[in-house]
């Protein structure tokens, strides 16, 4: 069975959970699976930037340059030709292309469980019993450093919370060190980068929505 500390706010621990083994306690864990969804999370962001003009989209006149014969230089049909300085890109890069890619949902879900399990397992994951609303990015940062101080995690942190407090996401979204996550919402590029806090009232809504009926 797999177990967390549980602190309360100013960092002291009161007890040990016990946690959900389908989730945080997985027998055999497959890393392929959290390589493939970091992947595949970081593809997803990735935007198309990149865009170049070909022939048709140029500035420059449909006038043929000069008549096809008799004049001793080559053929040419139109200014805007990518032979042309100024002319059309042939093959460069588009900015309708579709970088996303695909992932099953149990494949992402045990990909999920194998970085929470490896996260229990190295205690660096932790239960907080709960966490007061401020809007004060001073004071949710200095809570939440010394909690995380006392609890033995790295230097970056995610508070999971059960569902949207706007207060607690206005006062988390500029620190540094910090991240404010939702317990329907988790996802593995996160969970790599921060240690979880997760307020108590989160785990039972994390069960909901991860575990299969």
């Amino acid at each position: 069975m797999a177990k967390a500390a549980v602190y309360n706010q100013t960092g002291e621990q009161l007890k040990e959970v016990d946690l959900n083994s389908a989730i945080f306690g997985l027998a055999k864990i497959d890393a392929s699976l959290v390589h493939a969804a970091a992947r595949i999370q970081a593809a997803n962001k990735r935007g198309p930037w990149a865009h170049t003009k070909m022939m048709g989209e140029v500035a420059g006149s449909g006038k043929k340059p000069w008549k096809q014969k008799g004049t001793g230089r080559a053929r040419a049909g139109s200014v805007r030709s990518p032979l042309w300085r100024h002319g059309g890109i042939t093959f460069g890069p588009r900015n309708s292309r579709d970088w996303s890619l695909k992932m099953n949902r149990s494949a992402f879900r045990k990909a999920l469980f194998t970085v929470l399990t490896d996260k229990a397992a190295d205690k660096k994951l932790v239960v907080v019993d709960k966490i007061d609303t401020t809007a004060k990015t001073k004071e949710l940062a200095a809570r939440l450093s010394a909690l995380a101080a006392k609890a033995g995690l790295g230097k970056k942190y995610a508070l999971v919370l059960a569902g949207p407090d706007k207060s607690l996401q206005q006062a988390g979204r500029n620190l540094a060190a910090a991240k404010i996550l939702y317990a329907n919402q988790l996802n593995v590029m996160d969970l790599l980068k921060y240690d979880p806090i997760i307020v108590a009232d989160a785990l039972p809504v994390i069960e909901k929505t991860y575990l299969q009926k």
